[in-house]
């Protein structure tokens, strides 16, 4: 167009670059190294981050801990088995002492007396004993004898009952030949008689015929008599021979006796062995008049003192065991921290009055929550329940060796931490 300059055709940038003289020339490289070194340092700070972040988490979410913790231990009651008098009390409040330890003394007399006269019981029932065992072999030979002895009597009472019938028998004949006699006599007489009074016959003859029927009345109550002591030894003979038989089943009786001999025995030795308990519990309480340690630790509550009478079951002290089976950690953990909480996971358990800490493991968990376990759990069916967080006491033990002076107390405050992951 007229008038205007004539049109150029475009014509690209060229890069011609900067002088080498020039200062923005050498401020260039110097920005992108600051860009540079920022972008590292913040990686690094992120990456720092990131890491400390790791870091707290696996801390605090690995490890689970609570303040409400405390060592517990056993506390071992000492009283006396049997009742006594109290002649000395040979320990204090707060010492030491080891297992067997002598703690007081009661007066022995009144045990000495019964272990003497235990003895004396043990001794007599012994001798009982010995005794009925020397019967044993005694009961069988005399039951054997009285057996022999029987059946020979038995034998005799039947050759006496044989003998004693046949003279009964003799007797019986004996008695019929004299009443016949005697009937012959009695004929003669009534025959006599009137041939005498009409003097037919010499009265001589009469007479002898009166004396001889008077003599054969005295012949027939002879052998009756005879016949009745016959009659009466059969008698007798029978009855020896039943008191023979008698004697013959008593003497078969010889098992009985000898088991019924034996019985007595083994009630002599069993009266012998119960003596010997008697002695031995005789021993034992005189034994229990020295009241000694059940286990090492240190003496605490004692309430007993000399001259003091004290009875069976009655507390007279405490030991307060300090070894590292004996004493334990309860922790009462929130319900809320159990969930990955197990057996055997390592603890970190650290005691507040050395600022020291002490490694052990969880030995079990608590059956209930602590409230359970209360004298009044509480009772939510009324219905204005709350809920609140429960504790459970997780138990744990200390590792061994870890207390070789025995500074560890039970009721000393402790934060354990239990590694659940």
């Amino acid at each position: 167009m007229e008038g205007q300059p004539a049109h150029t055709p475009a014509v690209p940038p060229v890069n011609v670059g900067i002088s080498p003289t020039d200062p923005n020339r050498r401020l260039q490289p110097s920005r992108r190294r600051k860009r540079r070194g920022t972008l590292i340092l913040s990686l690094v700070v992120v990456v720092v981050l990131v890491t400390t972040a790791i870091v707290v988490y696996q801390r605090y979410a690995a490890w689970e801990s609570t303040d409400d913790a405390q060592i517990d231990g056993y506390i071992f009651p000492v009283s006396s088995r049997v009742p006594g008098y109290v002649t000395r009390v040979l320990v204090d409040n707060n010492q030491p002492v080891e297992a067997g330890t002598v703690l007081a003394q009661l007066d022995p007399q009144d045990y000495e007396v019964a272990v003497a006269t235990a003895k004396a019981a043990l001794a007599n029932d012994q001798a009982a004993a010995a005794s009925q065992q020397i019967n044993i072999p005694i009961t069988s030979v005399s039951t054997t004898s009285q057996l022999s002895s029987a059946q020979a009597d038995i034998r005799n009472a039947e050759a006496g009952l044989v003998l004693a019938q046949r003279s009964s028998e003799a007797a019986q004949a004996a008695l019929r030949e004299a009443e016949a006699n005697d009937l012959k006599a009695q004929d003669d007489v009534n025959r006599y008689k009137p041939l005498a009074e009409r003097d037919e016959i010499p009265r001589q003859q009469y007479t002898q015929a009166v004396n001889s029927e008077k003599a054969t009345a005295a012949a027939v109550e002879a052998a009756r008599a005879s016949a009745a002591g016959a009659e009466q030894q059969v008698t007798q003979a029978r009855s020896r021979l039943s008191t023979a038989h008698a004697q013959l089943q008593y003497a078969e009786t010889q098992p009985q006796q000898i088991s019924v001999q034996r019985s007595r025995a083994r009630a002599a030795e069993a009266e012998t062995e119960r003596a010997a308990t008697a002695l031995q519990q005789a021993q034992l309480n005189l034994q229990y008049t020295t009241i000694v340690a059940p286990a090492a630790g240190i003496v605490g509550q004692r309430s007993v003192h000399p001259g003091q009478n004290v009875s069976p079951g009655q507390q007279l002290m405490t030991i307060v065991p300090l070894e590292s089976q004996n004493i334990w950690v309860t922790a009462n953990f929130k319900e809320t921290q159990l969930t990955l909480m197990r057996p055997g996971q390592p603890v970190r358990i650290y005691v507040d009055t050395y600022a020291r800490t002490y490694d052990g493991h969880v030995l079990n968990i608590a059956g209930a929550s602590g409230a359970r376990y209360s004298l009044l759990p509480p009772e939510n069916a009324t219905g204005n329940y709350v809920k609140v967080v429960q504790r459970i006491p997780v138990k744990i033990v200390f590792e061994k060796g870890q207390d070789p002076e025995h500074v560890l107390r039970p009721g000393m405050s402790v934060e354990p931490e239990v590694r659940v992951r």
